[in-house]
């Protein structure tokens, strides 16, 4: 894959409501999901497609929180940087924030409160990587699809149409918080009229490139889990999946500094520090096995 120009786009801004009161005095992407931040699962996943280069998104509020818990990424290869949306005007206002950012190059934008994990993921994360025109988007099969956009596609995975939280859906698969786009993307978004809850809706966005017949879908099969950890309840299912997982296999997921020690962007050493640094925790304690130490 070529990952030399994609850039890395990160929203964490919005209040959280559905989480009141837990998040009245934090971000719910600093919340813990069993052994670690919120944050660190969708991290991953842009480091796991190779991009270093990341642009965090977040409130005015929370913003010293996220660089006191990731600072400049070096720690782990990767070079961070930061924004702030000051109010929850839509997923696709992220692409207007971070036009600077992307200097006219090709994006992946990927929400703060999602989690993916699965061996056939990786296979999704290639495919949309290669493409240098056109949006990728992400379909997982649901059972409740008017909760979401919604993804209609023919037999030959060609999308017919995508719909935002519909009535009657026309497919079971729902769009997942990851999105690549081309170099168009920020360009499209400010063209695009706030709904009637006045946000930048990311439905329009993706609708825009399946107007020009540029928009792609890669389905996320059953050995592939993407979880949205917006409310309570699917926090806590979250940490359950995420529990059991690493107790069952007893390997850590989603943890930077194994991902960046493995992608060589780091030293076995500087992992070894990581470790020692952590070493109190059980977290600390999986780095020093990963480095050989135990």
């Amino acid at each position: 894959m070529d990952t030399s120009s994609r850039k890395g786009i990160i929203l964490a801004g919005g209040t959280g409501t559905r989480l009141h009161p837990s998040t009245i005095a934090t971000s719910k992407q600093l919340m813990p999901v069993y052994d670690k931040p919120m944050i660190y699962y969708p991290l991953c996943v842009l480091m796991e497609a190779g991009i270093r280069e990341i642009l965090i998104i977040t409130t005015p509020h929370d913003q010293a929180a996220f660089k006191t818990l990731l600072q400049d990424g070096s720690q782990w290869g990767l070079a961070l940087t930061y924004a702030i949306q000051d109010a929850p005007r839509g997923i696709a206002e992220a692409l207007i924030i971070a036009e600077e950012f992307l200097q006219g190059g090709p994006s992946v934008l990927v929400l703060g409160d999602n989690l993916f994990f699965g061996e056939t993921f990786s296979k999704g994360l290639e495919a949309a990587m290669s493409r240098s025109d056109g949006a990728s988007v992400f379909g997982y099969r649901v059972n409740d699809p008017q909760r979401y956009g919604v993804v209609e596609f023919d037999e030959g995975g060609k999308v017919l149409s995508i719909e935002e939280k519909p009535d009657t859906p026309k497919s079971n698969y729902a769009v997942t918080g990851l999105y690549f786009y081309d170099s168009h993307a920020p360009e499209y978004a400010k063209s695009i009229k706030p709904s009637d809850r006045q946000e930048v809706e990311i439905t329009a966005l993706n609708q825009i490139y399946l107007s020009k017949g540029a928009l792609h879908v890669e389905l996320l099969g059953g050995g592939t889990t993407w979880l949205d950890t917006g409310t309570h309840k699917s926090l806590f299912e979250a940490a359950q999946f995420v529990n059991v997982l690493q107790s069952r296999q007893g390997v850590r997921i989603c943890c930077p500094e194994v991902l960046a020690y493995r992608k060589a962007w780091i030293s076995r050493d500087e992992l070894i520090v990581h470790a020692r640094r952590l070493e109190k925790s059980g977290y600390g304690n999986y780095l020093m096995d990963v480095a050989g130490l135990l």
